[in-house]
């Protein structure tokens, strides 16, 4: 959608200012200027008022008039970035949508940095979530100062960089791991501009079925329904707060402007949306971002009547402006015909969501709100169209710095630097607290290899699909350096577009329909036209990189208030670039062998050291041939370390060294390589850039540096920011192993056997365990738990205990029940579980029907504070009960781990023997298991100590590594004393064909399908 380029409904007015004259310093700019103009010429825009926004959508509306954008979808909705795809589910092909969308939220993340964050993911679900589509990826890129600076040199006014970006990640990944979005990568960008203001990014990718999608515009009498959160006074400002310039008063009087997250409120609105009846009942929809509303209800028709009363408030008190204009997260516009409404909110509240009638269409186009029987607005549409003012401005763009640098120093102290380098070193502190597997769709870890260190290029994930399965998946990288922009934002933005581009090409993606959205972030130009001249500069050769190489950026974000005082933020135009794909042809980037041959493609540059773009689009053409010929075992695109950065990063993955060929010149090592490929390949493509070891070392020309030097180097750099308390001493465990017996068997059997799935406030892992029942044998029954009032918890309560009447298993999936607040995960559903009449039920399913029981994550919680586990029944916990508490590194952990299967005593672990060893993904904050030495070998000896976490030897250890979160005994899941019921907090149920291709490992217990065998009768 072109049109969505601005998608933060006419947020940032300085990007419609209109360009009075423009005066060049620079022949590149120059020349793409008049380019520019041939483009508005070739599309008829001669003569239209000239501005800032044009210039960053025009790329799209001249490459759409040349035919290639065929599967751009448009329609006069405002949601996210949307093409059309076809996937392939079960065997058929079926048109779908895929949306994306990037969001800032720079001024909220630096006055306020875990609420700030927290919404910046929040803002950019609501986007795609408003065109229908159900998101399931996210990518997070930020950008600071450096946090490593003693907090004591802080500027006065400012918070110290160390509490912003630590607290920033705290709120981004609290929100983005509760919905249940799976983070396929995390980076962060250091610059000392970003002192001036913080630089929070969060996009994310979304897909929905074409057929669900209905696109109308309303008629007169359809009406407006609110769905969703209620309206507060948080946010109140914070769209105007957004584009202003900080000063020393900032931190202290913005904070109003932050709203308040919700995310298991939006994780309603993601099921609902699923849902295909509602789904094709709305004809247009809108989120709730800045204007409240005033904008998320004033744009769905020409016509509206808005009663202000009927909008559900947090609180009393709020006058009709307040409710007019409050940004209060986690609300939904929608419109359906006036016959459909009742029914859509019925559908409503079965997903525990609040839905409210507030307005209607109307024929007559003026906006009207009412609060307490007045009429507080009434303006016409053709007013609210016309933007306002005009504003009129000169630009003058500079002379470009020089980007010509020579690397200095010898080969090990030259690596040592880079490595050390903020923009180069170990981020896996910061990346793992962010769950990179819920969906059970991720393709690509954020860190492959055997030792999950190396990083990964591009996040690539399944297309989501509620049922079924599909091998088609989708791409999403990012370019963006610093302080190449900031001497010269022409070829930084030029470069930026090409590293995410390239970066796809080097994860096995075709180079065909690729589809890119900007971030722009600049300084506070004000008056001056220098400070303007860096954005028109930076457009253009973004500009020019689209013309090169055919791709458009369809959507994308601006901000141009980045200034404290003297203070401004490095020229900023970060390049998301997106396209789809099959599984299969995925590579990763992490080398796969000592002794392979590793190879430096490099493109043909220009007179100004630029790619040629026919030469790279040869290279992207010759490295997908082969590829798909599967002669590359790995590859990536060299970034901001050039070919040294890569090379070390590929390495790490599986411990290898790297001796570099003769010939190679540091010059070829560390220099900048935009539009380069690495390939680890036997091909005779490129120049021998050298060959992997075993011995973890590395070496020059002579020259050798130790492999073990260089991590600590890489890894130190971070470490007291985002720790991973790596290499510390540890205790050492033991092994169990129980070999006795078989478990019971059921009194009757099952063809079709039920597992009852309920979803509480904070679930999220529902869908995944319900695929996994579904493709065992099993029917799931997905049971949402209404909580709105007291009336629903009770009718919940009747219905879940006749539900679980009916069923052979309960099975309580993973999530953060309540938001996990205030007194640890699973309190909610303890006390659901607790209620007399669901009690009395799960005693029989157990005990009279020979049923089971499983939790996992958040189910685990609540099973062993229920007694469940390890007590076989419903009891009150004493100080010598197991519990589960917070990880001992003090935050959210998400990686693979390896498991040890200890007992085979549960029918849930029938179908393994003792010993195997499974890899599980793990996501929580709360999972260490602690309970004193005689309770964990009174366990053991029962059997009851159903996994233990493992290194690569298979030994149960204490290792951070391995397992991270310190339980005790490496106990990573237990049952109860017949096995009826297991708890255990690895994500068994995250699996599935093509998944974690760049980690080994065999990652099905089969858990579901060992349940559905015991009560089929099947051995």
């Amino acid at each position: 959608m072109i049109d969505t380029y601005w998608s933060d409904h006419c947020r940032h007015t300085t990007f419609l200012t209109t360009i009075d004259g423009v005066k060049f310093n620079d022949p590149l700019t120059e020349s793409a200027y008049k380019e520019y103009l041939a483009g508005r010429k070739e599309t008829g825009r001669e003569g239209k008022p000239e501005n800032l926004m044009d210039v960053a959508t025009l790329a799209a509306r001249v490459l759409k008039k040349r035919g290639l954008l065929d599967k751009l979808d448009e329609s006069e909705e405002i949601n996210a970035c949307t093409v059309n795809i076809e996937i392939e589910r079960d065997g058929k092909k079926e048109p779908w949508l895929l949306l994306f969308k990037n969001e800032t939220h720079n001024h909220p993340t630096e006055i306020e940095p875990f609420g700030g964050a927290a919404t910046c993911i929040g803002g950019a679900i609501r986007d795609p979530l408003s065109g229908r589509a159900y998101v399931y990826a996210a990518m997070r890129v930020t950008g600071a100062a450096d946090p490593t600076v003693p907090v004591s040199q802080t500027r006065e006014g400012k918070l110290p960089q160390r509490k912003i970006v630590q607290t920033a990640a705290a709120g981004y990944s609290s929100y983005g791991n509760q919905i249940g979005l799976a983070t396929g990568c995390v980076d962060e960008v250091y610059h000392k501009g970003y002192a001036a203001k913080r630089m929070e990014i969060g996009a994310v990718i979304a897909a929905a079925p074409k057929d669900n999608v209905r696109r109308e515009r309303p008629a007169a009498g359809d009406v407006v329904i609110l769905l969703g959160g209620r309206t507060g006074r948080d946010g109140i400002g914070g769209a105007t707060g957004s584009s202003k310039a900080h000063n020393v008063k900032s931190v202290e009087n913005c904070g109003a402007e932050v709203q308040k997250g919700n995310a298991p409120e939006e994780r309603k609105l993601q099921r609902l949306f699923r849902n295909e009846k509602a789904a094709k009942m709305i004809k247009r929809c809108n989120d709730f971002g800045a204007g409240g509303v005033s904008v998320a209800v004033g744009e769905l028709a020409d016509g509206l009547d808005i009663n202000l009363d009927a909008v559900p408030k947090k609180y009393e008190g709020l006058d009709g402006t307040e409710l007019a204009i409050s940004e209060s997260q986690e609300r939904m516009a929608v419109v359906v015909a006036k016959k459909d409404a009742a029914e859509f909110l019925n559908i409503a509240r079965s997903e525990n969501t609040e839905a409210t009638v507030i307005a209607e269409v109307t024929a007559d186009p003026r906006l009207k709100m009412r609060w307490r029987g007045k009429t507080i607005v009434d303006v016409s549409r053709k007013f609210l169209n016309s933007n306002g003012a005009e504003k009129r401005i000169t630009i003058e763009t500079e002379k470009p710095q020089s980007l010509t640098e020579k690397p200095t120093g010898e080969f090990a102290a030259a690596y040592k630097k880079l490595l050390s380098d903020l923009n180069a070193c170990d981020k896996r502190g910061l990346s793992e607290r962010f769950d990179s597997t819920i969906g059970a769709g991720t393709v690509l870890m954020p860190f492959g290899g055997k030792t999950q260190r190396t990083p990964t290029q591009a996040m690539v994930h399944k297309i989501s699909v509620e049922t079924g399965d599909t091998d088609d998946c989708s791409f999403m990288a990012w370019g963006y350096n610093p302080y190449i922009t900031e001497k010269n934002p022409y070829v930084g933005a030029y470069f930026a577009v090409l590293e995410s581009i390239s970066k796809l090409v080097a994860t096995g993606a075709e180079f065909k329909d690729v589809y890119l959205t900007f971030q722009e972030y600049f300084e506070k130009p004000r008056k001056d036209p220098k400070r303007w001249g860096k954005p028109l500069a930076a457009l253009l050769g973004a500009y020019k990189a689209q013309l090169d190489y055919g791709v458009a950026a369809i959507g994308g974000k601006d901000s141009m208030s980045g200034s404290f005082e003297d203070l401004d933020v490095p020229p900023t135009l970060v390049s998301f670039a997106v396209t789809t794909g099959k599984i299969k042809d995925v590579v990763s980037d992490d080398f796969k062998a000592a002794g392979h041959k590793v190879r430096l493609i490099e493109p043909l540059r220009d007179e100004n050291g630029l790619p040629v773009a026919s030469s790279v689009k040869q290279n992207f053409a010759k490295i997908t041939a082969l590829m798909r010929a599967g002669k590359v075992y790995a590859a990536f695109t060299p970034t901001y370390g050039g070919v040294a950065e890569g090379v070390f990063k590929s390495c790490l993955g599986g411990e290898f060294g790297f001796k570099f060929a003769d010939g190679i010149t540091t010059s070829d090592i560390f220099g900048r390589s935009y539009g380069a490929f690495v390939l680890e390949t036997e091909e005779d493509i490129g120049v021998l850039l050298g060959e992997t070891t075993a011995d973890g070392d590395f070496y020059f020309g002579g020259q050798k540096v130790g492999g073990k030097e260089l991590f600590a180097v890489y890894t130190n750099r971070l470490e007291s920011v985002y720790p991973t308390l790596e290499g510390q001493k540890y205790d050492k465990t033991e092994n169990f192993s129980y070999e006795n017996g078989e478990f019971f068997a059921p009194k009757d059997f099952y063809a079709e056997p039920k597992f009852l799935i309920p979803v509480f406030p904070g679930t999220n892992c529902e869908y995944d365990t319900a695929k996994e029942v579904a493709r065992a044998g099993g029917k799931a029954e997905i049971f949402v738990v209404n909580n709105m009032t007291k009336d629903d918890i009770e009718k919940s309560v009747e219905d879940f205990a006749k539900a679980a009447s009916l069923s052979q298993a309960i099975f309580i999936p993973g999530g953060f029940s309540g938001g996990d607040e205030p007194d640890g995960s699973g309190k909610f559903i303890m006390a659901f579980m607790r209620n007399a009449a669901v009690k009395e039920q799960i005693h029989e399913l157990l005990y009279k029907r020979d049923g089971l029981m499983c939790g996992v994550c958040n189910g685990f919680q609540a099973l062993i504070k229920l007694g469940l586990v390890p007590y076989g029944k419903i009891v009150d916990a004493n100080e010598n009960s197991p519990t589960l508490t917070f990880n001992t590194i003090g935050r959210h952990q998400s990686r693979l781990v390896r498991t040890r299967v200890c007992s085979v005593k549960s029918p849930w672990l029938g179908g393994v023997k003792v010993g195997d060893v499974f890899t599980v993904p793990i996501s929580h904050g709360e999972g260490r298991f602690l309970a004193d030495e005689k309770t964990v070998k009174q366990l053991a000896a029962n059997g009851q100590i159903a996994t233990q976490y493992v290194d690569f030897d298979g030994n149960a250890t204490m290792d951070i590594r391995f397992n991270p979160n310190g339980s005790v005994f490496a106990v990573e899941g237990i049952t109860s004393a017949d096995g009826r019921v297991l708890g255990k907090m690895g994500h068994s149920e995250r699996i599935g064909k093509g998944l974690y291709k760049n980690v080994a490992g065999n990652y099905d217990i089969k858990l579901f399908l060992s349940a559905v065998n015991y009560f089929k009768g099947n051995k």
